[in-house]
């Protein structure tokens, strides 16, 4: 059924569409309509190809029924998005939000299916040597390695200038250096994994170093942040005090040269404290903003009546660069309350888990996506890959598969092992 050239054919499709469902995020062309169409065959494309694996698996004997623990944490994000489909009825601009939350549910489903056959698989072969972080470290480092060959090949196209073109940051206008530097934290967390696992070296170890030179191309401080987080996290769970002690004298050592490069890398000390005009601009959209539409916001990743939210004393912005307060504003106080609880709830479902795999797992992924969420797009933002990435983590947490026969299998089995009328002859 599953045999191991199955699952070696079926682990490189899955870093294949995992790849270019990333990729699908870009801006591909300074185009607005080709990046569009491009974003929306691209992405739907890889979510029907996740659909049509799980469709190959079940033809191939994989009939595994789906089960759910931790049900209330996907709930409670079905229903965040179901108060963005209502927000259609008074959102400033209901195109926009409507188009925001069907990538957002097309996303949500594509999570969902390749969490499914993931499942399936090892419930079939526990032995296959299929492992999540194998997947999105291949695929992660696959999409970087790009952005760092075109820095070699297309600098004008993969390098961003920014204050005043003094610095240059990997991501060019295919991509927000932050997020990139997110996405280098979560390949470089998933190569940390397969070290961890034991499992040939080679491989991680060079898109572990890709990870990490794309992150110091970035220049992104709160990604930074991120992967000191990570790579701490890690070191505190290896027994080997030698690479304890390394890492530590490594972090120290490097750590004037990433505050002088990175941290204060514009020597503006007062820029960094009020977080490159953030601080202020997120003050202006709570006291003038939120109570113009306090309760349900302005519409599904809407923050203010027109396309940009503008104050005297702050730049004009179209999304706040804090998944929160994006959803103050998008969807008022109920939206946020609504899905602080889905995070707490998520949280705690995670505590609960035993499983330490999927707590590295967890961890690893989960530090560098809530990190960026208080300074870019994030978990709850305008649609980009950290989302993805939470969706995945959603279904991890709910999704399990049982051999247990269905309602109609039982229903064909019991019929079947009823004893048969016996008929006597009359003669």
């Amino acid at each position: 059924m599953l045999d191991d050239r199955y699952i070696r054919i079926l682990t490189r499709w899955l870093v294949v569409i995992l790849f270019l469902k990333i990729a699908g995020y870009f801006t591909l062309s300074e185009n607005v309509a080709v990046t569009r169409v491009l974003k929306i065959i691209l992405r739907t494309g890889m979510t029907v190809a996740i659909i049509l694996v799980y469709r190959d698996l079940r033809s191939r004997g994989a009939f595994a029924i789906r089960e759910f623990g931790n049900l209330i944490v996907p709930v409670l994000y079905g229903a965040y998005l179901f108060l963005g489909f209502l927000s259609l009825f008074w959102s400033s601009d209901p195109g926009y939000s409507a188009l925001q939350l069907g990538m957002i549910v097309e996303s949500f489903v594509f999570a969902y299916y390749f969490v499914l056959v993931y499942r399936l698989v090892l419930h079939y072969r526990p032995d296959a040597s299929l492992r999540v972080s194998h997947l999105l470290s291949r695929s992660t480092g696959m999409v970087l390695l790009v952005f760092l060959l075109g820095v070699i090949l297309l600098p004008e196209k993969f390098y961003r200038l920014t204050h005043g073109g003094e610095e240059a940051r990997l991501g060019g206008y295919l991509m927000n250096p932050n997020e990139l530097g997110m996405l280098s934290v979560v390949g470089a967390g998933m190569c940390c994994l397969e070290l961890l696992k034991g499992t040939k070296k080679g491989w991680p170890i060079f898109f572990l170093l890709v990870a990490i030179t794309a992150l110091v191309l970035t220049g992104s401080r709160s990604s930074l942040i991120g992967f000191t987080l990570v790579l701490l996290y890690f070191v505190n769970k290896s027994s080997n005090r030698k690479v304890k002690l390394a890492t530590v004298v490594t972090m120290i050592a490097a750590f004037p040269l990433a505050l002088s490069t990175i941290i204060f890398k514009g020597g503006d000390v007062e820029e960094v404290m009020n977080m490159t005009g953030r601080i202020p601009f997120w003050t202006a959209l709570l006291t003038e903003g939120l109570p113009k539409e306090p309760l349900l916001g302005f519409g599904f990743m809407r923050i203010a009546y027109e396309d940009y939210f503008q104050s005297v004393h702050t730049y004009a912005g179209q999304m706040t660069h804090n998944t929160f307060i994006q959803v103050v504003m998008n969807l008022g106080l109920v939206g946020l309350a609504l899905v602080l609880i889905q995070v707490a709830v998520t949280i705690v479902a995670f505590i609960r888990n035993k499983d330490e795999d999927f707590r590295r797992f967890f961890v690893a992924l989960f530090i560098p996506i809530i990190i960026n969420s208080f300074t870019e797009f994030g978990i709850f933002g305008e649609t980009n890959y950290g989302i993805l990435f939470y969706q995945l983590l959603l279904f991890f947490l709910a999704v399990r598969v049982s051999t247990r026969p269905t309602f109609k299998e039982q229903v064909l089995s019991r019929a079947m092992q009823r004893p048969r009328p016996r008929y006597h002859s009359v003669s």
